[in-house]
């Protein structure tokens, strides 16, 4: 397997693997949604709620903020030795809100909330919660805890996670007559008329659409687009809670730790065949 970085911010990555098959690259795209935890708030006690939220979608609306995860300091819950409901120190952070609208409207932001832990916290502190109205007040505690995306969407740590066959170009300038109606179609600038041929100039970009294959006049087409079945482009967007290179690293220690897991179930298995 080999990995070639294209592109990188602080909440995206863009690579191309290449060594490795469809159902592999499924299966990690999979880990990266559903395995890789993350902190969201779970268990919501309200003690007071006068807005106009009904308490189970004030719940909802709070469990759905990403907050920044610290995998290193958290238990999983059910890896926890205080088998608590509510949890410990060790596997839930507490946020606190209390607010109230003294004079006219106030809008409830993220930002409002408090948290007991200072690295478990809003991503943004400008997401909207609920508008509140003169008098009207809200106050709860919020137990945050580590959970995995196949329990609940809110534990997702990427808000996009897709990956596509590579492409692969040709073009033969033998037969070509760079008009260059393929560069002025394609919807990607992957091509470009460069002195009197044309020339691929961002394969990566080619979504194989194959429209510069369609307007090409010539039979056959001096252009062909196909992909190799051995190589993906991935891309993999934050939501914010963890670093995009902590995501993909858990994702290929958990893919490790359930190949592992297998192997020794399979081994197990054989032993018992043996034996018997």
């Amino acid at each position: 397997m080999r990995v070639n970085l294209l592109e990188k911010n602080d909440l995206s990555m863009r690579f191309i693997v290449e060594g490795i098959n469809a159902p592999l690259a499924n299966t990690l795209r999979r880990i990266i949604l559903s395995e890789v935890p993350t902190m969201a708030m779970d268990d919501i006690i309200i003690y007071e709620n006068s807005s106009v939220l009904h308490d189970e979608i004030l719940a909802l609306r709070l469990g759905l903020i990403p907050l920044k995860t610290d995998l290193d300091s958290y238990n999983l819950p059910e890896k926890c030795i205080c088998k608590s409901d509510l949890g410990c120190s060790r596997c839930r952070a507490i946020l606190t809100l209390n607010v109230e609208a003294e004079n006219g409207i106030r809008i409830v932001y993220s930002g409002d909330l408090i948290p007991e832990d200072p690295r478990v916290v809003p991503v943004s502190d400008k997401i909207p919660i609920v508008k509140l109205a003169t008098g009207q007040k809200i106050r709860l505690e919020a137990y945050a805890k580590l959970g995995r995306g196949r329990e609940h969407a809110k534990w997702q740590p990427v808000s996009s996670c897709i990956y596509r066959y590579a492409p692969m170009l040709k073009i033969d300038n033998l037969t070509c007559d760079a008009c260059g109606k393929c560069v002025e179609i394609c919807p990607k600038g992957v091509l470009a008329k460069e002195g009197g041929s044309i020339k691929i100039v961002k394969e990566t970009e080619c979504i194989l659409c194959n429209d510069c294959v369609r307007v090409c006049e010539k039979k056959p087409p001096p252009i062909q687009v196909s992909w190799d079945e051995d190589k993906f482009i991935f891309y993999v967007e934050s939501t914010g809670v963890l670093p995009i290179e902590r995501i993909i690293f858990e994702a290929l220690k958990i893919y490790e730790d359930k190949y592992s897991e297998f192997i020794s179930q399979i081994e197990g298995l054989s032993d018992e065949i043996e034996k018997s």
